[in-house]
């Protein structure tokens, strides 16, 4: 099966985004993300690439353009409903309550369905499969765990909501070499094991075109070169590095 032929779940349409009306960090925008892939989004600090995730998701509102989930736009969308409809976003910034236990932050996940007791117990244990290593430590308190357990317990409580893609920022930031690895390791899993399409943006290069299935690099806010992540393997020929 080529690129083409695997269904687009996400998809922006010559989109103009800024902090103001009259200033675009992003001009013409132009992405797809692919059913149960890994798209990634690269480039140099400042290009935008973060503000593509903040526009997608609604923090941001396109000045022009679209962005449409299975064909349907969503600019106008609420936020909350792009959950509902199955858009997940993880920030770059951690964003665990650190006071609280694993289980407490993973039951935060399933907010939407807090009254179905059992729904909220079953959709715990299933990531309890996906991660054993929380399972072990869901009383403990998760400001004590790893930066790479809590951005598990992060994915995890994502993971509750069943989204059907997910938007990811930095992945890795601010973690140690192992710490990351095993962060790239749960991403792959998510699309290899449970069909997941996602969408990070990344400041390493090289990690992210592992684990990536298509590239897009930007270059001042633009597209300047996009194909299959294996296009980019040699790292000469990529003219951001």
């Amino acid at each position: 099966m080529t690129e083409t032929d695997v269904p687009v779940i996400l998809e922006t349409k010559d989109l103009d985004v800024g902090y103001y009306k009259d200033l675009n960090i992003l001009q013409n925008l132009n992405i797809k993300a692919r059913k149960n892939k890994i798209t990634a989004i690269l480039g140099a600090n400042g290009v935008g690439k973060s503000t593509a995730l903040k526009a997608i998701f609604g923090f941001l509102t396109p000045n022009a353009g679209e962005v449409l989930l299975e064909g349907e736009s969503i600019v106008n969308v609420p936020t909350y409903k792009k959950i509902l409809k199955g858009l997940a976003y993880i920030p770059q910034q951690p964003g665990v309550f650190k006071d609280m236990t694993v289980e407490a932050n993973l039951e935060l996940g399933g907010w939407t369905f807090r009254n179905d007791k059992k729904q909220v117990k079953e959709k715990i244990e299933v990531n309890y499969e996906r991660f054993p290593v929380l399972k072990e430590k869901r009383k403990q308190i998760t400001g004590e765990l790893s930066g790479g357990q809590q951005r598990m317990v992060e994915i995890g409580r994502t993971l509750m909501a069943d989204p059907k893609m997910m938007l990811i920022d930095e992945p890795t930031a601010g973690l140690s070499k192992m710490l990351a690895e095993e962060v790239y390791g749960m991403l792959t899993d998510l699309r290899d094991r449970d069909n997941l399409t996602i969408l990070i943006v990344d400041q390493e290069i090289r990690q992210a075109l592992k684990i990536s299935d298509y590239v897009y690099v930007l270059e001042l806010g633009r597209n300047k070169f996009e194909g299959p992540a294996d296009d980019f393997k040699d790292l000469e020929k990529a003219f951001w590095v």
